[in-house]
């Protein structure tokens, strides 16, 4: 008997009250099964006292995040002078072999994630951009992670696969999100053996990398299509409640954890929906 299984997770938690109202419509209204906090998000607090204790099943992660927004530790070789992160993803790269960066990224990150265990048991641990899954990034997150006992870590590995729609083919994301998939699938070649040293868990399947910015009931279905072995799968989404003329993109995203007839076909393709605190929190 294949066993399949579906995690659906909300990047972004905490971002906005949008992305947090997105969140809780999500939990109770639809299939959403898990959520990734940021712990610099400008609704961080509305996020773990407004929204958590209303969704007592949710899994809660750690959305690490040097990308966007301010510092929790001011660190200068990540940071502008106003303590805001200013580096890409490609200069978090080429840095990544500095040990007085990878220093002050493990004390930003120890930090983040300290924030969250502060307010909710967490049971899972990923990034915004997937800055993480830079190897060296990687190993610092897996070595926190064993030692605050989360027992899950996102990986980037996805599977090729073609949505039947023009549109989402012919523009620039596209080409862009092909590359991503050819540098996170390198990736995570390398970054799996970590997770196999530190004795993590880890997502076999991601959808998300290949249509990032083009997030809708279609590509989750056909990315589980492409999966047919025992496996977990994980969606990554970044659902907003309303639309606006900047967020439409979001708001599409928050209508999949809304989808019934999508939920019936995840559940025909075999695949149970689940989530890290129902698979590992007491294991």
């Amino acid at each position: 008997m294949v066993n399949k299984k579906f995690i659906l997770n909300a990047d972004d938690f905490g971002m906005s009250k949008a992305f947090n109202r997105a969140v809780l419509d999500g939990y109770h209204n639809g299939f959403l099964s898990s959520a990734s906090l940021c712990a610099n998000g400008k609704a961080f607090n509305a996020g773990v006292n407004e929204i958590i204790p209303e969704c007592p099943n949710l899994a809660i992660g750690v959305h690490l995040n040097i990308i966007e927004g301010r510092s929790l530790t001011k660190a200068p070789l990540l940071t502008n002078k106003r303590g805001k992160f200013n580096k890409n993803f490609a200069q978090l790269l080429l840095k990544s072999n500095n040990p007085e960066f990878l220093e002050q990224v493990e004390f930003e990150f120890r930090t983040q994630i300290e924030t969250v265990m502060n307010y909710t048991k967490v049971d899972h641990i990923d990034s915004h951009v997937h800055t993480h899954a830079i190897p060296n990034l990687f190993k610092i997150t897996a070595r926190l992670a064993k030692e605050y006992n989360i027992p899950y870590i996102r990986t980037q590995y996805e599977e090729m696969y073609f949505v039947p729609s023009i549109k989402k083919h012919i523009n620039l994301k596209y080409p862009i999100n092909i590359l991503k998939i050819l540098l996170l699938n390198y990736f995570t070649s390398q970054n799996k053996k970590i997770v196999q040293e530190y004795g993590l868990k880890t997502n076999d399947y991601m959808i998300g990398v290949g249509y990032t910015g083009l997030m809708d009931n279609m590509t989750v279905e056909y990315g589980l299509r492409a999966i047919d072995e025992d496996c977990i799968a994980e969606a990554i989404i970044h659902p907003c409640h309303y639309a606006t003329s900047n967020n439409n993109q979001h708001y599409i995203e928050f209508l999949i954890t809304q989808n019934k007839s999508l939920k019936d076909k995840i559940n025909r393709l075999g695949f149970e929906i689940t989530n890290c605190k129902r698979e590992y929190a007491n294991k």
